[in-house]
């Protein structure tokens, strides 16, 4: 009799375990999920907004090269001035590239590991 109370508890100890990972394995199958999804959603944002915001820069920047090259009279001018001043902007960037980088990845690391 001993045992069958033995082997009984075993049995449960077993389904109960068996239940708990199973209830922890979908868990976290549906957080990856839920991280996943929110990190693509964040990419669709941002490629979304992206592309609005080039172009329109890229109409901004045609009518201001027109506008410049009106005032000084050279169309061809006002381009070279407004790619210049792209050129020196990506220069900018390039030089301060490295204090980008911690803002960058304080910001996505927050972002990933507060959803964790």
């Amino acid at each position: 009799m001993a045992f069958d109370e033995v082997k009984e508890n075993i049995s449960e100890a077993e389904a109960t375990a068996r239940s708990y990972l199973d209830s922890s394995r979908q868990f976290y199958k549906l957080k990856g999920f839920k991280l996943l999804m929110k990190g693509v959603m964040f990419f669709v944002k941002i490629v979304s907004v992206g592309i609005m915001l080039i172009l329109s820069l890229l109409f901004l920047s045609i009518s201001a090269a027109f506008w410049i090259g009106s005032l000084l009279e050279h169309p061809y001018q006002g381009f070279l001035i407004v790619g210049g001043c792209y050129l020196l902007f990506g220069l900018l960037i390039f030089l301060f590239r490295h204090s980008l980088r911690k803002p960058l990845l304080k910001k996505f690391s927050e972002f990933y590991f507060d959803e964790i």
